[in-house]
């Protein structure tokens, strides 16, 4: 290795290879160096000295990009940024930026769907029974049928939007949701009623989350909102973990006051083995994988990569998200 090339520098590395960086980037002879979860970030950067840090889910403050002087940029792979320290970076005149277009969409909103119809039809039971040798069983266990039924959104981004339309595919009749973000115009054409947070758990059959998580989102579906909920209510979450009170979401569903529950994302991942949700009734999990193909991994991975080389040959990111 020479001194004077570039180093990208990969925290937290979660995909089978790095070879679609390293093509990307190899314009501009750059080394593209995973880091291991178990390895001590901030030693790392202060070693290496990286051009760019590529991030999925580790915390990106300011001492760490106060330990790389040659830092230009930070570019979290997905859309989320709530790990990634905006302020001290744009101090420093460290260009942030996400990838929120790698077509995860599609993906996201099929699990959503997915979780839905696993908890909603109790299908893991239902096998784990029939592995059992248990047969004709399903009327020991309530489904609650779902014709006209109402969904109820937090958060309505282009995710929210796929999963809108392939809910009233399934029969729902009537779609809420709250999103201050987006224009009157957006929910008309989609079809969708607005409404605040409360009037939506109020009203959902299925309550789905795909807000991002702030400050002032963080366990927005708290006790209180969740007491709200129809004793029938499904919650769906394949947004952020922290915008559930999860305790109080794992108090509902041992006590029966509402239906089930389908959860990808905790607010501490991996989760606990004695975290609350891994053993509360009619509650199907999975390990923040809504995400994933493995078409929207290369998108993914081959956009986080092109942010960097546009910061590297001068330009500004595309999704530039701490401009000053």
């Amino acid at each position: 290795m020479t001194g004077d090339r570039p180093k990208v520098l990969v925290l937290e590395p979660g995909y089978r290879s790095y070879e679609v960086e390293r093509v990307a980037l190899a314009v501009l002879g750059a080394e593209v160096i995973p880091v291991g979860a178990n390895e001590d970030a901030l030693v790392v950067v202060r070693a290496l000295n990286p051009s760019a840090i590529l991030v999925r889910e580790r915390r990106v403050d300011a001492e760490i990009m106060s330990a790389a002087p040659a830092l230009r940029c930070v570019v979290r792979y997905g859309i989320g940024i709530d790990n990634l320290d905006l302020d001290a970076a744009r101090d420093r005149g460290i260009y942030v930026a996400n990838v929120p277009d790698y077509g995860a969409e599609y993906e996201v909103s099929d699990h959503a769907v997915a979780l839905y119809l696993a908890v909603s039809r109790r299908i893991l039971t239902r096998d784990a029974a029939v592995r059992k040798g248990a047969w004709a069983v399903g009327q020991n266990e309530t489904i609650i049928g779902r014709r006209s039924a109402t969904l109820g959104m937090i958060g309505f981004g282009r995710i929210a939007r796929k999963v809108a339309t392939k809910f009233r595919a399934l029969g729902f009749g009537r779609i809420l949701a709250f999103d201050p973000g987006v224009d009157a115009a957006v929910f008309e054409k989609e079809n969708v009623i607005p409404a605040q947070p409360d009037e939506v758990c109020k009203e959902a059959d299925v309550l789905s989350l795909h807000a991002p998580f702030l400050p002032e989102t963080r366990h927005m579906i708290d006790r209180e909102r969740i007491a709200m909920l129809k004793p029938t209510a499904v919650v769906i979450n394949v947004a952020r973990g922290g915008l559930v009170d999860e305790v109080a979401l794992a108090d509902a569903l041992t006590a029966g006051r509402i239906f089930g529950a389908g959860i990808d994302v905790f607010e501490q991942e991996p989760p606990a083995l004695d975290h609350p949700l891994l053993s509360t009734p009619n509650t199907v999990v999975s390990d923040h994988t809504a995400w994933y193909s493995e078409d929207s991994v290369n998108a993914l991975q081959t956009r986080a990569a092109d942010e960097v080389l546009r910061v590297l040959t001068g330009e500004r990111p595309v999704n530039w998200v701490n401009p000053w």
